[in-house]
């Protein structure tokens, strides 16, 4: 047999047939002796993670879409954009002056009637623009959505709206009393209702898009961030176990291998099997490793938030930390998406003085946003697989 590499994988993993195909895949792409090293059976305990979950209140009918999902309140919603974009998602509103329309709105309304000038103003024909703005001025304040909205788009789409309403009441006489006490004929009641028919709608949109990123946020990145935080906790607590079952494994292939430095061990590790390879190479009885390959992995967050321990001294006055012999190399890949991906050669030197080599991946479409799980399908991680152990 080839001299082998042990791939450990990391978070999430509970299928051992299904770990088994992926390095058969990856084997079968480099040519080399690829042994997989299984230990997810020992991790977090995750069939019961959903009932610790945030539920979504009960359904209610607003009249305007389905109640199959209860939409988000404004709070909540707007919770949700900032959280997305930032606090300028709603500070266009608190900048505005609540009881200005916008220009964009108010040049869209001008604009509309003006087109629609028959020469028809005061008692008997069209209000004038003016007026339609003054009164709209009056009852902007009472637009709970709209007095977010900053697109001008949407701002030009609702002040044409608002002058459709204004030029189709007719030119009879309900102009004449514009803003009498309870003269629901008037302009004044005419724009309460259009303005609060618009607000209704657009935010049935904004919670509508709020929920929606908001499910759907917690149903793609949930399931893997539950998990890898399920994982590291049951690693700090049984560390020991599952370094047992990676000796176990690699005992099994090669008796005695990465015992001493006369016959060191080559492994290749995703996500929290970087962790875990790079505790036992620095361990005070460490497992001896020529070559490690790391990718989507968090060695040096982890010790720069609680030292690993073994041979590794914590990271202080801003210089690197030295690596044993016992770790002679170390390659480790990232990719720009990928939030659960640390770099290394800041933090780490290796004992020749090196840092260990970070390597960027380009995102591909194809990985979508939740990229901590893509790198086994890339084919440049083949190809670092391939370059880092072809040699021997």
């Amino acid at each position: 047999m080839d001299e082998p590499v042990f791939v450990i994988h990391g978070v999430g993993n509970r299928d051992e047939a299904d770990f088994a195909r992926t390095v058969a895949g990856l084997r079968t792409a480099t040519g080399l002796a690829l042994v997989p090293v299984y230990w997810g059976d020992l991790g977090a305990d995750d069939r019961f993670v959903d009932l610790a979950l945030p539920r979504h209140r009960p359904a209610r009918d607003t009249g305007l879409r389905d109640v199959e999902e209860a939409p988000p309140d404004a709070e909540e919603s707007m919770a949700v954009l900032e959280s997305l974009f930032g606090p300028s998602a709603s500070a266009p509103a608190l900048l505005r002056d609540a009881g200005e329309p916008p220009a964009a709105l108010a040049d869209a309304l001008r604009a509309a009637m003006g087109a629609a000038d028959d020469g028809l103003r005061g008692p008997g024909g069209h209000p004038d623009p003016d007026d339609v703005l003054a009164a709209l001025a009056e009852l902007w304040p009472t637009a709970r959505w709209l007095a977010l909205v900053d697109d001008p788009g949407l701002l030009r789409a609702t002040g044409t709206a608002l002058a459709a309403a204004v030029l189709e009441e007719g030119t009879d006489d309900s102009w004449a009393g514009l803003r009498g006490p309870g003269d629901e004929k008037g302009l004044r009641p005419l724009l309460r209702r259009r303005l609060h028919d618009l607000d209704r709608v657009a935010g049935a949109a904004v919670q509508a898009v709020a929920g929606r990123v908001n499910h759907q946020l917690r149903a793609h990145y949930g399931p893997g961030a539950t998990r890898f935080l399920g994982d590291v906790l049951v690693y700090q607590r049984h560390r020991a176990a599952i370094h047992a079952r990676v000796r176990e494994r690699i005992d099994a292939v090669a008796p005695g291998l990465g015992r001493d430095p006369e016959h060191p061990v080559r492994v290749a590790a995703h996500s929290l099997g970087g962790v875990i390879a790079v505790d036992m190479a620095t361990a005070a009885d460490p497992l001896w490793t020529s070559s490690l390959l790391t990718f989507g992995s968090q060695p040096a967050y982890f010790h720069l938030c609680d030292p690993r321990g073994g041979q590794l001294p914590p990271y202080a006055d801003e210089k690197p930390v030295p690596l044993p012999r016992s770790l002679a190399r170390w390659t480790n890949l990232w990719q720009p998406l990928d939030a659960l991906a640390f770099a290394a050669s800041r933090v780490f030197r290796l004992a020749d003085g090196t840092p260990p080599v970070d390597v960027p991946l380009p995102h591909t479409a194809s990985a979508g946003l939740w990229t901590h799980s893509a790198y086994w399908r890339l084919p440049e991680v083949a190809d670092a697989v391939r370059g880092t152990f072809a040699a021997g």
